[in-house]
């Protein structure tokens, strides 16, 4: 059997890839002893309904890694079409915002982490398992409380810019 030769991948290959996928746009927020913060994440996936379980994935080393895993818990908000603006500022796309969560309302459910109001539905979870994932860290959560609002349209991300569904086929 010939052995492999191949080369790594080169990371700017993969982007150029990734941006051929369409996702949808969520929040994920967190907070622990009085400080809360939060990025705009879309490696978030359902993996189980009984139990009720969800992935995500975020940076290792960033502020809002760091809180969920002091925590052990994030809420989760799929974001509308409405909030393209709230996605830019959690994404860190106006480094001038010092507080991401200035002139954004938010509620709470059952673990404390802030949900973002507009949003099209919530998910507040427990953290029950992580994983090292290169230069990321998988989240694997239980969903204990979720909440729809069945109001407007998802905020999607594909090709580098935001799109909203349409009744076109």
């Amino acid at each position: 059997m010939e052995k492999s030769t191949s080369m790594p991948l080169e990371a700017e290959n993969l982007r150029a890839a990734m941006r051929a996928w369409s996702a949808g746009v969520t929040v994920v927020t967190a907070a622990h002893e009085g400080q809360r913060h939060g990025m705009t994440v879309n490696s978030f996936t359902s993996i189980s309904l009984d139990p009720a379980m969800i992935t995500i994935s975020l940076k290792t080393g960033s502020r809002t890694h760091e809180l969920v895993t002091r925590s052990r818990a994030f809420g989760l908000t799929i974001l509308s079409t409405a909030q393209a603006r709230v996605s830019d500022v959690f994404a860190g796309r106006f480094p001038e915002v010092e507080d991401r969560f200035a002139d954004i309302q938010v509620e709470t459910l059952v673990t404390g982490s802030p949900l973002i109001v507009g949003g099209l539905a919530w998910l507040d979870c427990r953290v029950v398992e992580t994983y090292d994932a290169g230069m990321n860290m998988l989240f694997i959560a239980e969903v204990l409380a979720a909440r729809s609002f069945e109001q407007g349209q998802p905020l999607l991300y594909h090709e580098r810019k935001y799109w909203q569904l349409s009744q076109l086929l």
